[in-house]
């Protein structure tokens, strides 16, 4: 039994005639038959009774042909389904994120993809940097937003937009009235930073811009967890500038006017895993940085 033998059995039903279907279908009306015969002995019942007038279905016919009306229209779908996944129209991309995707640029290209992409849906995790990394190995995350600073070998990654580095004081700080802040300004404090015990890239990273002796106090907890002790007087924190775009009462924000300080976050996935909708998304970020000259 072949694909074509449903067609032909469906188009002769509806048709009441051989050479009518195979007309229909751009088939020869003896082939239609000889294949309407091989698929009757293959069933071992007869599906249609022969008229001088042309076909009727049988009782039997009428059965199988309910079946078969199914079986056309699932093999339909499997075509759209295909059809539309390789456009990448519709499916689900996976997105991984270090900080949650507040503020400009990420919101208005999230904006943007949604509007050009509706059938396509967008699950977001926020995790630590080693859980990001397992996840994409793992192929439970498709793509991340990441600090660049928290690359691992074997991702392949994109640069796609640059953040301001701002600072977090509680409202009552010595350098809360201050519009902007420097480096050397902030090295006898102590400085809140996210890491676990696999990774302590943020604190790495802020070494590298404040300098040697700086006291950093880890916290394996989300970015609002460390404001709280921020208000409360713990120390202060640095933050990407989207991330201020969040009032948190008791903190204020103040930038920083040094030339390094900013992060730069990249998108990243493993390429040998990569699914046509997560190839689009990934092409739509890469294409969408450059036209806005986000970097």
């Amino acid at each position: 039994m072949e694909i074509g033998d449903l067609h032909y059995l469906a188009a002769s039903a509806d048709a009441g005639n051989f050479a009518r279907a195979a007309d229909t279908l751009g088939r020869n009306a003896s082939t239609l038959s000889r294949r309407i015969s091989r698929l009757e002995s293959e069933l071992g019942l007869p599906l249609f009774e022969r008229r001088h007038s042309g076909v009727k279905l049988t009782s039997a016919g009428k059965a199988v042909l309910v079946h078969v009306r199914r079986a056309l229209a699932e093999i339909d779908a499997i075509k759209v389904a295909g059809v539309q996944n390789g456009a990448a129209t519709v499916g689900e991309v996976r997105l991984g994120v270090r900080m949650p995707p507040i503020g400009e640029p990420i919101s208005g290209l999230l904006v943007k993809w949604r509007a050009n992409h509706p059938g396509v849906i967008l699950r977001v995790a926020e995790l630590a940097d080693r859980d990001i990394a397992i996840a994409l190995e793992e192929r439970r995350l498709d793509v991340a937003l990441v600090p660049s600073f928290t690359l691992w070998p074997h991702a392949a990654a994109l640069r796609i937009y640059k953040e301001e580095i701002v600072v977090a004081l509680p409202a009552d700080h010595c350098l809360a009235g201050r519009r902007t802040l420097q480096w050397t300004a902030l090295r006898e404090e102590t400085i809140l930073v996210q890491g676990w015990d696999e990774s302590q890239a943020q604190r790495e990273f802020f070494a590298s811009l404040l300098g040697s002796g700086v006291r950093f106090q880890t916290h394996g907890a989300s970015k609002q967890s460390v404001l709280a002790l921020v208000k409360a007087g713990f120390g202060i924190t640095l933050a990407a500038k989207s991330q201020s775009e969040v009032k948190f009462p008791g903190v204020v924000f103040r930038p920083i006017a040094e030339p390094d300080a900013w992060i730069r976050i990249d998108l990243a996935w493993m390429p040998e895993a990569e699914e046509p909708v997560v190839g689009r998304f990934v092409a739509f970020m890469r294409d969408e940085s450059r036209s806005l000259r986000l970097l």
